[in-house]
């Protein structure tokens, strides 16, 4: 996928993000989420961790060629692992307990989404990075991947504080491309889903029926192992 226009998805989704969780009040911060046990402000956390991943990837050697792509990322190795799982918990919940208040919380999470947004912007087309699991991948596609955690978690936090998603268009073209491929890019619209249903439903946020189980596997979806 192209860099810039996975750039701008995750520079859209991430500005939503921020708007939505700024002026929070505290009680709405320490909602419970559907990720376990994590709360609202573990959640955001653990995507600030993901992000703040990505300034010492571009500081680090790059690879000589890209070796694993957006969807092969999430495959179902040890990354998902009990122990991985774990310590991707305490790691969320250390990173949300960093900040004081939640205003401050919420500014600490626009400015590590923007530092990452600059880094990238100047990052030539072809840049390689190398990810804390040892996958050697493009810059665009190891972003995709942000941009994943950015829209799908949205719509986690969306749906833990009471309200519509906010998912922007550009993300939703960036992960439905990803899960379906470039040309079948309105089959939620022929399965009668909202794309933050689809998501949920290709996400195993919300269950499927043998029916629709059966017409999403027509659809060639590719499952992504989510931590």
């Amino acid at each position: 996928m192209d860099q810039e226009r996975v750039r701008e998805a995750f520079r859209r989704e991430s500005e939503a993000l921020t708007d939505a969780v700024s002026g929070l009040s505290e009680a709405q911060w320490s909602l419970p989420t559907r990720c376990a046990p994590w709360t609202v402000r573990d959640l955001l956390g653990h995507v600030c961790v993901v992000i703040d991943w990505l300034p010492g990837m571009l500081e680090a050697p790059e690879p000589s060629a890209a070796r694993v792509s957006a969807a092969e990322y999430y495959r179902p190795d040890a990354r998902f692992s009990p122990r991985t799982n774990s310590a991707r918990i305490a790691l969320a919940q250390d990173r949300a307990a960093e900040s004081a208040d939640g205003a401050a919380f919420a500014d600490d999470f626009a400015a590590s989404w923007r530092r990452v947004d600059r880094l990238c912007r100047v990052q030539p087309t072809g840049r390689t990075v190398r990810t804390r699991h040892g996958d050697a991948m493009l810059l665009s596609e190891f972003l995709l991947t942000r941009v994943v955690e950015v829209a799908v978690h949205g719509i986690d936090l969306a749906d833990a504080l009471g309200r519509e998603p906010w998912l922007t268009s550009s993300a939703g073209d960036a992960v439905l491309e990803l899960l379906l491929g470039a040309q079948q890019m309105t089959a939620p619209d022929k399965l009668g889903w909202s794309r933050p249903r689809f998501l949920r439903k290709a996400t195993g946020r919300e269950p499927l029926d043998e029916s629709e189980t059966a017409r999403i596997e027509r659809l060639g979806i590719r499952w992504l192992a989510l931590g």
